[in-house]
């Protein structure tokens, strides 16, 4: 038996890899809040807020039953996750009212993150499948909340790599939901309540 399971399955790969998470979203919330303290943007502390949930259920999630070995899900998996903590403030923006995106994705995300509990995972894995709550509206809450704060944070702070930078995350997230779901799927309680819950982001359209 391949001994790369049970390494991606141990508690201290978990816990370097919560670090070397941590270590990004360290440099992330440094120079948003050196902005913040210059201009007094909301949107800026909405999103440290966002991205430090993000990294602290990272770090305390439960190791997981299964996880994929398949290289290109891990590959997927990390461009979509830390593409994002390369956003940086800006002094433009084409839609600064977008800030309200951000504080709507961000309680979508809160709740989320509370319904999904230490099942939260980034690289597709098999831990407690979440079935209640936000849970019972879409299969991804998370990722749709993902679509708004970082829509919004475009549109707040307009430059090119911006975009390029949410182009990425977006497209890459979506190729995520999809592996997830084929790993996921193994299970037969996740097929049964893909049946059940039949839309990922949005309810009605996808």
């Amino acid at each position: 038996m391949s001994t790369l399971p049970i390494i991606l399955q141990s508690s201290r790969f978990n816990l370097y890899s919560g670090a070397l998470l941590a270590a990004f979203f360290g440099i992330f919330a440094y120079a948003h809040f050196l902005v913040f303290l210059d201009t007094g943007k909301l949107s800026l502390l909405l999103i440290i807020i966002s991205e430090a949930l993000t990294t602290v259920f990272f770090i305390f999630r439960s190791n997981p039953k299964t996880v994929s070995v398949i290289p290109s899900d891990w590959v997927v998996a990390i461009i979509g996750s830390f593409a994002p903590l390369f956003l940086r403030p800006a002094d433009y923006g084409v839609l600064p009212q977008a800030e309200i995106l951000i504080a709507l994705g961000t309680i979508l995300q809160i709740a989320g993150l509370i319904s999904l509990n230490r099942s939260f995972a980034i690289v597709a894995a098999k831990r407690e499948i979440k079935t209640g709550w936000m849970y019972r509206m879409v299969r991804h809450p998370l990722y749709a909340s993902y679509f708004l704060i970082f829509g919004g944070y475009v549109l707040v702070h307009t430059t090119t790599m911006n975009l390029i930078l949410y182009l990425v995350t977006m497209s890459f997230l979506c190729l995520r939901i999809f592996r997830e779901e084929r790993h996921l799927s193994l299970d037969p309680a996740y097929r049964h309540y893909m049946l059940k819950v039949r839309y990922r982001i949005i309810p009605y359209i996808f």
